[in-house]
This record gives structure tokens, sequence and C-alpha cells, in this order.
């Protein structure tokens, strides 16, 4: 059977191959949503194919971390959803024969190549965008099966990647991402469809799906629970069971129409451009082998599930979630959301009474210690949009590390993007300037910097994005 993405299905091939020449393969991916989806496909497509194999996780991949790999003396690794951007380092250990690196990623790649290496930058597709780790990690799987085995069933995690690596353009997965969805439709793992574009229509009670949703703001409902409730009670609808408000999940298609539709006005009463109203409406993945009402039945609270487990150090906790555990893993990793929700709330409450900087092209602030700096790339896009964050410019966000380093995180807009902005570039320069390293894609990036040299860095950052934007 022909693979998804027919551009990289040489590369996916060859890669195939080699995993299946090797006895025993060591598995490293990143910790993110992408980086646990890339995982789990990969390590079911492994299994399957009756290769051994082990799973390590790392926060990063820098020269120290790939060293640590080495040392296992692994003949063959395979990096997911990172590698391409350390190939610099990762050739010099297969240079000296300390293993073979098989790599599907989707970021942008270092000036060093090697044989096996699946990316959707090498034969012009955006990675930031039409293919995500995970989407990677499939067009691999699929290359990986053998007779009477269809990795289709896979598809559905690779949605749920996508969908947490922001690749949804305008609500809606392009590109080589495409095609992965028809594949789970046509295995019958997926439900694409058309409803409010909110998050958390599986889990929310109504209330705080309105109040907390940030897709569109509008005036007297979102950031407003009394005015939610208002809202709600206005309608003339049963919205309540028991004494207990309903979730969206919950109602049926005239309920769901009409609340949908008197948002719609109500948003345009309060003058939200006719352009934002439109995005009150997107398109759904359903994962429709979970039940309803669960954080597993919607992409996108899968994906943040799964960002509540790896970033406070559980990944195995994610991986087995992705894997189908249904019993302990889930349950931890629904402590873990609970936990990551509150670390949520509270960071970006920070933000809003600390405030950010403004400089001339963009703008940051500067969390030291009180925000986890696993998390605080999240806070960051969470932070955009409210009192005093400009949505037209890229926010910078740091959090220390540890004595020695600091975590940068950077997000944009879509419409940034369109104009020239590309955080990779300027998180890699200007980390670079200043002897840190960073990269990842146009719209969100990542940096290391040497602590007390943060402020040198925003101001080669300002200078970047200065240059880009015009």
């Amino acid at each position: 059977m022909a693979g998804p993405v027919q551009a990289l299905e040489d590369r996916a091939v060859a890669c195939a191959d080699r995993l299946q020449s090797a006895e025993r393969v060591l598995l490293a991916s990143h910790i993110d949503a992408d980086g646990l989806t890339s995982a789990g496909i990969a390590a079911t497509a492994l299994e399957r194919a009756g290769i051994e194999f082990e799973v390590v996780f790392k926060k990063q991949l820098d020269d120290n971390e790939i060293a640590t790999i080495a040392a296992r003396e692994e003949e063959t690794v395979l990096f997911t959803d990172f590698g391409s951007g350390q190939l610099d380092a990762i050739a010099a250990h297969e240079a000296a024969g300390d293993f073979t690196p098989v790599i599907a990623d989707h970021h942008q790649p270092a000036e060093s190549d090697t044989e096996y290496h699946l990316n959707p930058l090498l034969e012009g597709l955006d990675g930031a965008s039409e293919l995500s780790g995970a989407g990677a990690s499939y067009v691999l799987a699929r290359a990986l099966e053998g007779e009477d085995v269809d990795n289709r069933d896979l598809a559905r995690l690779a949605v749920v990647g996508a969908v947490g690596d922001m690749q949804a353009v305008g609500g809606e997965l392009v590109g080589a991402n495409r095609e992965i969805v028809a594949e789970g439709v046509e295995a019958g793992v997926l439900e694409e469809g058309t409803d409010l574009a909110f998050y958390g229509k599986q889990t929310r009670p109504l209330p705080k799906l309105l109040e907390y949703a940030s897709e569109v703001r509008i005036p007297g409902i979102s950031n407003d629970g009394n005015g939610a409730i208002r809202f709600l009670d206005g309608l003339g609808l049963d919205l309540k069971r028991d004494g207990e408000w309903r979730r969206w999940v919950d109602l049926d298609h005239e309920e769901r129409r009409t609340v949908a539709s008197s948002l719609v006005q109500q948003a345009l009463k309060k003058g939200v451009p006719a352009d934002k109203v439109d995005g009150l409406v997107g398109t759904t993945y359903t994962l429709l082998a979970e039940p309803e009402g669960t954080e597993l039945r919607d992409a996108s609270e899968f994906s943040t599930l799964l960002n509540a487990t790896a970033r406070y150090e559980r990944a195995d906790v994610g991986l087995a979630v992705c894997l189908g555990d249904r019993a302990d893993g889930l349950d931890r990793a629904r402590k873990l959301l609970r936990n990551h929700r509150r670390n949520l709330s509270e960071g970006l409450q920070w933000v809003k009474e600390t405030g950010v900087t403004q400089e001339e092209n963009l703008q940051w602030f500067d969390a030291g210690e009180e925000i986890r700096e696993t998390i605080v790339g999240i806070v960051a896009g969470m932070a955009v949009g409210v009192d005093g964050v400009d949505r037209n410019r890229p926010i910078v966000a740091f959090a220390r590390n540890n004595d020695e380093e600091t975590k940068v995180s950077a997000r944009g807009t879509g419409r940034l993007v369109a104009q020239g902005l590309d955080l990779s570039a300027v998180m890699g320069e200007a980390s670079e300037a200043v002897g840190g390293g960073g990269g990842g894609h146009d719209v969100a990036a990542g940096a290391t910097v040497p602590t007390g040299r943060e402020q040198e860095f925003v101001e080669v950052a300002d200078e970047i994005v200065g240059d880009q934007l015009g």
C-alpha cells in the first residue's frame, strides 16, 4: 500500500529498511504532545514489525544529551520530533561509529546530513504547518508495514500531534496533514467535522467553555464567568441536568445551533469584526474509539492531556496513554492535567499582574522561577491578547532553567508569519549571538541562553524581528 505522502516515500522506505535490518533500536523523542505522539506511533510500528526497542525522552537534544545517547552503545538510534536541527553533533557521532541515526523530524535541518533522514523540509514541504513530528513518524510507520499489518489506525495520534503542535491553519490541518486525516477517516478511527471552534467541548461545563474561550473574544462573555452564565440563561434552553451545567457534547443538534447562532449575534452586537466572528466555527477532529465526554475524544484536548505529562517529568505516563493505557496511565495523566491547568492559570495570572515589556518590534517578560520553564511558552501563547499584551507583536518569555541557563520561548501569530516573521531564525541567531542555541518553527520557537544575558538576547532578537517585518 502506498504511503500517505508521496514526496517522502523514498526517504520513508530507506529509513524503514534500515530499522528492519537492526537487531535492536533505541527510540529517542521529545517531550511535548508532538514528541509523545511521535514516540507512540514509532513504538507501535516497531512492535508490530517485530523490532526490539527501548524508548528514552529528552527535554532538549543538545550535545551533552547526544553524547549520553551515544554512551548507551546502541547500534541504531531512531530520533523522532527532533534530530534534524542537531545533525552536526549527531553526524559527528555517526562518523565516529558510535551509532547509526535514523531521523523522523520536521524542524529546520542543520548543515550536516545523514543517509536515513525523513523530514518534510528536505522535499519542499512546510514543517511548521504541513507535517508535524508525529506526521513524519506516521509516514515512517506506514513504510514499516509488513504483510497483514495496517498502521493507518495510528493516523489518530498523528493528528493529535499536529494539532498539539499548532499546525491547524485557520483551525484546519493542511498540506500533507490532510492526507493523514484522510487515511484516519478511511480507517474508521477519525471523524472530521465542522463545529464550534472553542477548546473544551468534550469536558468543560458550558459557562466555563465560553468564559475560557480564547479563539474569539466576545465582550461580556470571554473572561467573564457571570457574563457567560447570563448569556446562557437568556437563551431559553434547558442547559442543566440535575442542577449541573451540561457540556457542549451533551447538547443535541438544535441546541448547539441555538447557542452558536446566539454567540455570533452577541459577537457582532459587541463590535467583533466579521472576519473574526467567522472563527467561531472551525474544523474538529474526533477520535471515534474514545468515549464521548472524555479528554481523549477530541484531538485538541488529547494533546493538552499529553502536554500535562512530560512537562512534569512523566513522559512515561503520556506514552502509556498513547499506547492505549486507559486504566492507571490515564488516571495518572488526569491528575497531572489538573496540576497543569492550575499552573497555567497561575502563570497567566502572574503575567497579567506583572505585565510585559514592550520593545520596538517585540514584547517580553522574564518569569524567573515563577513559571516552570517547561510551560512558559504555553503561558506566553495564552497571554497574547490579554490587557497589556499586543497581538501585533511576537512575545518572548524567559524562565530560569538552572543557575547557568535560562529557557526562552517565543510565540507569534499566523498573520505575523504571513508578514515575514520567522521565530526559528530569530531564536537561532539571537541565542547564538549570546552564547546559547535555539530554533523551532516560524510561529513558535525556543532557545537556551546563559543566565544574565537575557537583555542582550532581547536587543538582538528585537533587531532581527524588525528586519523580518520591515
